[in-house]
């Protein structure tokens, strides 16, 4: 995938905020984002009469239980009179939105940008929000199977188990790395010290998968604040520049692939590492969020985005190059499986969390890399969606 882009304006980041992940918050929609947006507005030293246009993202309106949900929780972003554009990959919307708002900027069309995503997951269909995706399959090859995502998940886990030789041990580490970089989280909602053993002794829900593999269902909503260069000079000393974008919308069918490597975050990552000038990732990146809805899912990202050899990344969790103060620092937020998984709102916390390692902002979650150059990822539906954004100071 190559694009020639004309590029009107550098791009910055200069506010993040978040609210707190959790299982069936108090909250609307609306509120979420209002409350996201204004800890984000209040870094950067704005406020909503100074934003141009406002770039969203949410999954399915069935998440929230309403219809155009964009536009129900619009307000809450400060809509009004001033264009706001959703857009929407699945589990991918959370990165991609930034990279929206990045095309907006860059292009002139804005200078200064509300970047939100929202979910409230807990308004989906009883017991549990899979009941959603209930309608997604094809309704010829996989409905009559009556498919479900952990199920799905649970063949490309086994699979990549398979090809790479991966054990179950080692796949947990990644639970319980995440977990515990979680506890330094304030906005955490599945923070804890757990072991190996809990991990495999958690209820097997589709073998291999085991309940402390998945991330848990939340409620939440993130912001950031993206601006042109002209304006980031005038409001801080310390802009966060994207350096690059990458993206991958590949075909929703995924029975005919190879399972064992996600070809949709590869092609996403070097689209981004050529807008970047990154010629070798391992020596360029400083610190990584990758999508870790399943714990699998870290090592096999990790892969896709050329941070770690092909069926390698377990190697790097067990010698601690992936730890906070390894190497490769990965997922110091605590990631989806520590903080909460919001869909949209889980990337654009990874994104949020990059932007305060690179300005030094992450508190007990810093990195001791002096990081200069970080990314961001995540995936969206089945196969077929892959966001990457790489941040540089």
């Amino acid at each position: 995938m190559r694009f020639n882009l004309r590029v009107k304006n550098r791009v910055a980041v200069i506010g993040a905020g978040l609210t707190l992940f959790r299982r069936r918050l108090l909250e609307t929609p609306q509120e979420m984002v209002w409350i996201a947006a204004s800890r984000a507005l209040e870094q950067a030293g704005l406020d909503f009469r100074d934003i141009d246009c406002v770039i969203s993202g949410s999954a399915p309106d069935a998440f929230d239980g309403v219809h155009l949900k964009g536009e129900y929780y619009s307000e809450g972003a400060g809509v009004v009179g001033k264009p706001h554009i959703r857009v929407y990959v699945g589990g991918g919307t959370g990165v991609f939105v930034p990279v929206a708002a990045w095309w907006y900027v860059a292009s002139g069309l804005c200078r200064r940008a509300l970047v939100v995503a929202e979910e409230k997951m807990s308004s989906a269909a009883e017991p549990h929000p899979q009941a959603v995706f209930r309608h997604i399959w094809d309704p010829l090859v996989e409905k009559p199977l009556n498919p479900n995502l952990i199920w799905i998940f649970a063949l490309e886990m086994h699979r990549y188990m398979h090809k790479c030789r991966v054990s179950k041990e080692d796949i947990a580490l990644v639970s319980i790395k995440n977990k515990r970089n979680a506890l330094d989280h304030p906005s955490a909602q599945a923070a804890a010290d757990i072991t190996v053993d809990d991990v495999l002794n958690s209820p097997m829900l589709v073998y291999p998968v085991n309940r402390l593999d998945i991330s848990p269902v939340s409620d939440g909503a993130a912001a950031l604040v993206m601006v042109s260069e002209e304006w980031a000079r005038r409001y801080t000393d310390n802009p966060i520049w994207v350096a690059g974008i990458g993206f991958t919308l590949d075909t929703t069918s995924w029975t005919n692939r190879e399972l064992s490597f996600p070809v949709y975050v590869r092609n996403a990552a070097e689209m981004a590492y050529r807008m970047a000038g990154i010629d070798n990732p391992v020596k360029s990146i400083d610190v990584v969020e990758p999508y870790d809805p399943f714990d699998y899912k870290e090592l096999h990202h990790l892969e896709g985005l050329g941070l770690a050899p092909r069926c390698g990344a377990a190697k790097l969790t067990r010698e601690g190059v992936t730890a906070r103060d390894g190497d490769l620092p990965t997922c110091p937020s605590g990631g989806l499986l520590g903080v909460g998984n919001p869909i949209a709102a889980a990337g654009l916390m990874k994104v949020a969390e990059i932007f305060w390692q690179l300005r030094g902002e992450a508190g007990a979650r810093q990195v001791k890399n002096d990081p200069v150059t970080g990314l961001a990822q995540a995936w969206g539906d089945l196969m077929q969606a892959g966001t990457v954004i790489i941040l540089r100071r």
